[in-house]
């Protein structure tokens, strides 16, 4: 998956016609390194939605704004808006049931 920043989260997220999952995670943070497989996996599997990560560490301020609490959180934007908010560390079937209505 590819990285964004804060510089980048803009033009790579927000401006994106069609569906993006943006991974919230730190390098320090287990769940986020369980999570990140399982979303590569899906990812691979829906060519027609954008899955990219965000460092929260590095990035602070696209996370504040977002009012990002906890790790590892996906948000899911369609169009540049946010539809969706998923928090903690849930199984590939789950991440799947949840973000059914993103995958392609």
């Amino acid at each position: 998956m590819e990285a964004v920043t804060q510089e980048s989260f803009k033009a790579e997220v927000l401006d994106v016609p069609g569906k993006v999952v943006v991974d919230f995670w730190a390098e320090w943070c287990g769940p986020c390194r369980m999570v990140e497989p399982a979303l590569a996996e899906i990812a691979e599997h829906n060519p027609g939605v954008r899955f990219v990560k965000l460092n929260v560490d590095e990035n602070p301020q696209v996370a504040q704004s977002l009012e990002v609490m906890n790790i590892p959180t996906l948000l899911a934007f369609e169009d540049g808006q946010l539809k969706k908010r998923i928090v903690g560390a849930l199984s590939k079937p789950k991440l799947i049931e949840e973000l059914a209505d993103w995958l392609t």
